[in-house]
């Protein structure tokens, strides 16, 4: 067989061009920086490919040789990307057209048909979910170490005293093991909560093709099966009108994950800072000036806190993207994937670092039961007279005027104010271990449908 030689189709080969002449610069302004992006999405609109045309096969669109052929020629494609070989050059408008090109280049004629029965807005719409689906299920097992850790570090923890804050001035005691709990609960929250979204992630768009279907026979849930899927996105329409939500709620699990790191990264500023001293950052885990030569900085969180407002921005640019666009498809979803990706990889990048440096936090326990001075213990003076039978409002008042006057405020024993403090949640009763439940799990989720999907995968990449 011939092959054509690359690049014969123009300054980059498109799907739609029908023999007419194209302006280049126009061309390249329509594409911009889409390659770029397109490149992490190259295994999965091969992956994606296979599944199709085991669509097409089964809807006799494909004879069973053509197919043998077409996927042989698919998973040649794979490794070729495992190579390196197979990557997206100038001569490609996209993904799309990079794959169809290397398929023709081999088979020619049959390359062309493996665009039967799809539209490019269908098929980046799956490439897409299979993306996420891989991605999100990486991001909920970094985020699972990241928990363990906070959960290693409050129960090593748990009797370590020091203030809690309101309106950033001292409150009531708290501890360490308290701290790093809180934000163990936060992030369980958000790791949980991807159950929720996984439906929405688990439906494949294949067969609604620019919205509106195709006049084929083809098996929609056949071919969500063979690709993974646990169903289809049944009204065709609706796949193109969603381009943009998923995509938005995908980035919002990852801002609320963000949310955690960014309040416990400040934390640790403001605690390992030489004011507090309750907390203590290790040299590998600072900076230094250029200037001043005592200075050890912690830009690892300063930088985990500016990323999470990244991932933000990230959001609301794709909120702006896709608000308020009539129904359809429309070029303006070309630029969804830039933040999308940007997002997961920064998502990733945070949950990864502060994994690795809660457990390498010192604690110095004299300084932290240091601070626990004063009027921070009012309210427990308060609660200990009603314990003792005071109306609380008495108490209350009684107190704050002594307060006024400068009266020291009576300081129970360490032993004392855990013992007080024995509610479920509280500083005196964690309940790590009802953490750690939750935590097991949300893992076994994971696994389940990482087991599920990397199946899928396999039998499309090797069909075994």
């Amino acid at each position: 067989m011939r092959r054509r030689k690359r690049g014969t189709r123009g300054p980059a080969a498109t799907l739609w061009n029908s023999g007419t002449s194209l302006d280049r610069q126009m061309l390249e302004y329509t594409v911009a920086d889409d390659r770029e992006w397109d490149a992490r999405l190259l295994r999965w609109d091969i992956l994606g490919t296979i599944g199709h045309a085991e669509g097409l096969r089964r809807a006799r669109l494909l004879s069973v040789n053509e197919h043998r052929r077409l996927v042989a020629a698919l998973r040649g494609a794979l490794k070729a990307v495992e190579r390196g070989e197979l990557v997206i050059g100038q001569e490609h408008e996209d993904v799309h057209s990079a794959v169809e090109l290397w398929l023709t280049e081999r088979l020619g004629a049959l390359g062309e048909r493996v665009h039967t029965g799809r539209s490019r807005n269908d098929q980046v719409t799956v490439d897409l979910r299979l993306y996420l689906k891989h991605r999100v299920l990486d991001l909920h097992a970094l985020a699972t170490a990241l928990v363990g850790e906070l959960l290693a570090f409050a129960r090593m923890h748990q009797r370590v005293l020091w203030p809690g804050y309101t309106h950033q001035r001292r409150a009531m005691p708290s501890s360490a093991g308290l701290w790093a709990a809180g934000y163990a609960n936060g992030l369980i929250d958000t790791i949980e909560s991807l159950a929720g979204l996984w439906p929405r992630l688990d439906r494949s768009p294949l067969g609604s093709a620019a919205g509106y279907g195709v006049p084929l026979p083809l098996s929609r849930e056949a071919v969500a099966k063979v690709l993974g899927f646990s169903g289809v996105d049944h009204i065709v329409s609706g796949v193109q009108n969603g381009r943009g939500k998923l995509e938005a709620a995908v980035l919002f699990w990852c801002a609320e994950l963000g949310h955690e790191l960014a309040k416990l990264s400040t934390d640790v500023i403001l605690f390992s800072a030489e004011e507090f001293g309750w907390l203590v950052l290790p040299t590998e885990l600072s900076t230094g000036s250029s200037i001043m030569p005592q200075k050890r900085n912690p830009d690892l969180f300063e930088l985990t806190r500016a990323r999470t407002a990244l991932v933000e921005g990230d959001l609301a640019q794709v909120m702006a993207l896709k608000g308020k666009l009539a129904g359809g498809y429309h070029r303006d979803f070309q630029f969804l994937k830039a933040p999308l990706v940007r997002g997961l990889d920064t998502t990733g990048e945070m949950l990864a670092m502060v994994a690795g440096a809660v457990p390498r936090l010192g604690v110095d326990r004299t300084r932290a039961r240091a601070s626990l001075t004063g009027d921070i213990l009012a309210t427990d003076e308060v609660l200990r007279r009603v314990r003792g039978g005071e109306p609380f409002r008495r108490a209350y008042r009684d107190v704050a005027d002594a307060v006024k006057r400068g009266e020291p405020t009576p300081a129970p024993s360490d032993a004392a104010l855990l013992d007080a403090r024995r509610a479920s949640g509280n500083v005196g009763n964690l309940g790590v271990a009802a953490l750690a439940a939750r935590l097991r799990a949300a893992d076994r989720w994971r696994r389940t449908e990482r087991a599920r999907f990397d199946r899928a995968m396999r039998r499309l990449a090797t069909g075994r």
